[in-house]
């Protein structure tokens, strides 16, 4: 018994694996109509990095302008 539910959870989790395992979406057409698929690339995250100093001028910022108790009462439902 425990022999087919292991061959049946392995058949499921390799035809989910065969799935996702694409490296581009099936077009139809020729290029105009093809999607454009966006991948995460570290290289461009790290260039939007910011320093502390900014993260907390942003913070002071956000307080001075009312985002934050806006955000707050928000989230408290009042």
């Amino acid at each position: 018994m425990k022999t087919s539910m292991i061959a049946l959870a392995f058949a499921a989790f390799a035809t989910a694996g065969f799935a996702h395992a694409s490296d581009a979406p099936a077009t139809t057409g020729g290029q105009s109509g093809a999607a454009q698929v966006q991948q995460w690339n570290p290289s461009q995250t790290s260039a939007m990095q910011k320093t502390r100093a900014e993260v907390r001028h942003e913070l002071v910022q956000a307080q001075q302008d009312g985002q934050l108790a806006q955000l707050s009462s928000l989230y408290r439902g009042s």
